[in-house]
Parts: C-alpha cells; structure tokens; sequence
C-alpha cells in the first residue's frame, strides 16, 4: 500500500502533484538503512557488534564505556534523545567533533544494557562509526553499497543540493519550515529521502535476504529488546520496531522531521508493505495502524 500528501509544495508559487517518484525525507524511517550499513561492514569483518563504542569514536567519557555498538543498534547505550540535548539546534550544522563533545557532557539515561531508552543521537554515532570503520563519508557508503546495488536511484542521504522531485516540508497550517541539517546532526538518525516506490523495494529486498545475509538478516529485524510499549512495538531489532498488529507479526517504524512524517512497514503474514509519506505536518500518524486491515 502506498499513501502520500496529494500536493508537494516546492515553493510559495509552485503546486505540483506528488507521485511516488517525489521524494520526500524519510526522519527515522532512516534508521532502517543505519544498522544495515553496520552489519555490511560486520560481514566484511571490519565492525563487531562487541565492539566498544569507544573504538570508533575518539574522546568517550568513562561512563560509556561499557557501551558497544550492539548497544547503540537497540536503544539500550543510556544515550538520550534530542530532548535531552536542548543545546544542539536540529536545524543548524556543526562540526562532527563538537556534536560528539556535546553528546560526552550529558549523563547517560541509565547503565549500558540496564534499559531501553530510544536515541536517535546513538544512531549519529552508529553512522560516524560507518564513516571511520569504511574510510569513506557515510551517505557515500549508502550509495555505494545500499542505493545503487539496489537500483534505488531515487534514493539519497544528506541535503538535497541541486535535485529535482524534492519536496518541501510544511506545517499544519500549510507553511514551509526549515528542513533538519542532515549532513552531520541528523546523519544516521533522519537523513534518508527516498520515494514511495523505492522504499517498497528497500522493505522487499531487506526481508527476502537480498541486502543482507543470514544471520544479519534475522538479527535485524528479530527482536533484540523489550521496548515497554504496547503489543504493536513490544520490541526493537536494529532499526525496526517488531511486534504484532491485529495479531500478525510485522515490523515497522515511524519518522518525523520538521515537515515531514514517515511510516514504513512490513507485515509478514500477508507481505503487505505499507509506506506512508508525507510532506505537511498536518498529517495524523495514529491513524497508520488501520491501514493494515
């Protein structure tokens, strides 16, 4: 199934229709790309889900240093997310160092491994972890071993530069908002646009074991952690919420950067997919559970 806003607004002057090849920001629905480009370095023999974190990010703080990119994958490193860094401006660009340094000075949540805590922050170190371990910039890794294997062209990471079929993002009201910086502040968290059709593929290929080999595959989207919500996300894998809706299994996850709201989702039963994207904030994401009929 397949849902998108009926209009893109690309400016204040322009209103074109949207169709699935208008690509629009896919907030954490990104996180599902994050933890493949992990365990693709992790059967290249590069990564170890045991690894300390502080092996591939300089400076760690003693208290993290029980935390391991297992840890970083399933929300359970003690990391917080953006609410806890009131400081760091989700709209402004910083060096990677000094979100790092930002990130060191906020105590963790609770031990490594002692609960679970959602953190999009631990997903930025996860991609700058990528970028260290690969040599290359991460949403080059992207590219290079995820997008274009897969013949998602219409799938990128980072700003948008000079391509076409973006849309903009709005709020309720219908007013354009700034977009996230998603070259280093969101990179790994929310810096994923993609299409409606691309992201069918992306659901298709990543359960029918085509990106991913077993046993990454299954770690993936099995669950690795009790999450303490309800029936529909009981738990995590890396990068998903698995859980069961209208008792079949699927999984799934949400996304909402300003401007933009995203759902993708697999359920396993029936192989129905279901992507919802959408471009004005104006859109009521309680609503995405009927959908599955």
């Amino acid at each position: 199934m397949v849902r998108a806003e009926i209009l893109v607004r690309q400016d204040d002057a322009l209103i074109v229709d949207a169709t699935t090849q208008t690509r629009y920001q896919l907030a954490s629905v990104s996180k599902q790309f994050t933890p493949a480009a992990v365990l693709l370095l992790v059967e290249d023999g590069t990564l170890g889900l045991d690894d300390p974190v502080g092996r591939w990010i300089d400076d760690c703080p003693n208290e993290w240093q029980g935390i391991t990119l297992h840890h970083l994958l399933t929300h359970t490193s003690g990391l917080g997310h953006w609410r806890d860094y009131p400081m760091i401006n989700l709209a402004e660009w910083v060096k990677p160092d000094q979100l790092r340094e930002t990130f060191h000075r906020v105590p963790l949540r609770h031990p490594p491994g002692a609960g679970w805590s959602y953190s999009s922050p631990a997903y930025v170190l996860l991609a700058q972890a990528v970028e260290r371990a690969a040599g290359t910039p991460y949403h080059t890794f992207l590219a290079d071993r995820i997008f274009d294997p897969l013949g998602l062209d219409k799938t990128f990471a980072g700003a948008p530069g000079g391509r076409l079929d973006v849309a903009r993002g709005h709020d309720a009201a219908g007013e354009p908002l700034p977009t996230w910086e998603l070259e280093a502040v969101g990179m790994g968290a929310g810096d994923v646009w993609s299409t409606a059709s691309d992201l069918l593929v992306r659901l298709d290929v990543l359960q029918d074991g085509r990106l991913l080999s077993e046993p990454y595959r299954t770690l993936m989207l099995t669950e690795q952690v009790r999450t303490g919500r309800g029936p529909e996300t009981s738990g995590y894998g890396y990068g998903v919420f698995v859980g069961q809706v209208q008792g079949r299994q699927w999984w799934h996850h949400d996304g909402h950067n300003a401007g933009f709201i995203a759902f993708a989702a697999n359920i396993l039963e029936s192989r129905r997919r279901i992507v919802v994207l959408s471009n004005t904030e104006a859109t009521d994401a309680t609503v995405l559970t009927p959908v599955v009929g």
